[in-house]
């Protein structure tokens, strides 16, 4: 064997960055990602029964309860019409649900 043959079969390969030129797929920021899929929107029409059965957190936390957050909360509003709120882009609307639900008829604040 010659030196050089040598020296390609000793050598050890580190993970290191890529250069982002050399990369086959773009990576997560190009993408538009976030860390958490279960954030993510999809791209195609989905019902509401699809959307109800998504999950966005499914993990023990760290006092090891299990948490489970829904990507969308489904609710219905005054006039019947079900919709499916997604839990990051839609937050404000879920706060203003949540909020009505907390008031009388006569539209007094109920404080628990």
């Amino acid at each position: 064997m010659t030196n050089n043959q040598d020296n390609q079969d000793n050598q050890i390969n580190q993970p290191v960055s890529e250069d982002s030129f050399s990369r086959k797929e773009p990576n997560v920021k190009e993408r538009n990602l976030t860390a958490n899929p279960g954030d993510r929107i999809s791209e195609k029409p989905q019902s509401i029964e699809e959307k109800a059965q998504q999950v966005a957190v499914d993990v023990p936390d760290i006092t090891g309860d299990h948490i489970k957050v829904p990507t969308y909360f489904v609710v219905e509003t005054p006039d019947g019409e079900k919709k499916a709120l997604h839990h990051v882009r839609d937050a404000e609307e879920i706060s203003d649900m949540i909020r009505q639900a907390r008031v009388d008829e006569e539209g007094n604040r109920i404080w628990w």
